[in-house]
């Protein structure tokens, strides 16, 4: 009796999906099956990491007999769609406060359904022959033209009333530039700078993921070396104080702040002085901690 989808008990698609990948971290041998790549559910709700493997004796293709679109037919598994969110911040001007900073991020507004019109993050469809971060990179370089250098993985977003055309779990950064990255960014018709506590509505659920990306920026700011990635190669304390309340959202004793960053040992005196001020030119520092740490953390590059 040839393999059907539905007459299969879980050992045997363990067996099926020896050559593909593992479920739950078991291995089968099955010298009989075959894989094909792509990212789809069994009906059954068994799913294989890295693509379904279909015996040769008879079973029926699922990945042919499944909707390239994503739409869910009702004889199939609902298919989930992959995709990447960045929320991008960086410290500019504060327009309520003449020589305040604030923290800012760039949305994109929406073209087509659904919520034609609404402002979103920046994003897109994750291609089968890209990791998540170089997904990242690539939709930020074609929604906004910036390429940072720094982007750390926030978190994924997988509710299933997300987005009312299916199913899709979403694996969103964080992106930080300096404000003369921002600067040398044109303002595209359909991209615009916005300041992070007053965003407008959002569409899908990005209003809810760029406040937990604040929330976390704000917590990291205390313990790591987030605030370097908003300054130039040299900065002084001041610049570097102003990032920090920009972020916090709220103003800090000079003093106590010079303190208590040179007594962290992360940055250290350069023969610069700050030029165009109106007062005596400030020192220069630059940040002394390691490149690598400083872009990627302890755990290094993301896949």
């Amino acid at each position: 009796m040839p393999w059907s989808v539905l007459s299969i008990w879980p050992g045997a698609v363990e067996a099926a999906c020896h050559d593909a990948g593992q479920i739950f971290g078991l291995q089968t041998e099955m010298p009989s099956a075959r894989a094909f790549r792509g990212r789809r559910w069994l009906t059954s709700g068994w799913y294989c990491a890295d693509g379904v493997a279909m015996l040769s004796s008879g079973m029926t293709d699922l990945k042919s007999n499944l909707d390239p679109t994503g739409a869910d037919d009702g004889s199939n598994g609902q298919a989930i769609r992959l995709a990447v969110s960045t929320v991008i911040f960086s410290i500019c001007d504060d327009d309520r406060a003449q020589g305040r900073k604030s923290l800012w991020l760039p949305l994109v507004r929406r073209t087509r359904a659904p919520h034609k019109g609404k402002w979103a993050l920046p994003g897109g469809w994750i291609d089968d022959n890209e990791s998540l971060s170089e997904a990242a990179s690539r939709t930020l370089a074609d929604t906004t033209g910036l390429r940072p250098s720094y982007l750390e993985q926030l978190y994924t977003f997988g509710r299933r009333d997300r987005s009312p055309d299916g199913r899709v779990v979403s694996t969103v950064y964080t992106a930080l530039v300096p404000s003369s990255d921002v600067a040398a960014a044109q303002e595209m018709l359909n991209v615009r700078w916005f300041r992070a506590d007053t965003l407008p509505s959002l569409a899908f659920d990005h209003n809810r993921i760029a406040q937990y990306a604040l929330w976390r920026l704000r917590n990291k700011v205390e313990y790591a070396h987030v605030a370097f990635h908003f300054l130039d190669e040299t900065f002084s304390v001041a610049q570097l104080r102003e990032v920090y309340e920009a972020i916090l959202g709220r103003q800090l004793d000079p003093t106590n702040f010079r303190r208590r960053v040179e007594a962290t040992g992360t940055i250290v005196p350069t023969s610069k002085q700050a030029t165009g001020g109106r007062h005596r030119p400030a020192r220069l520092y630059r940040c002394q901690v390691p490149q690598d740490e400083l872009l990627h953390g302890p755990l290094g590059q993301d896949a």
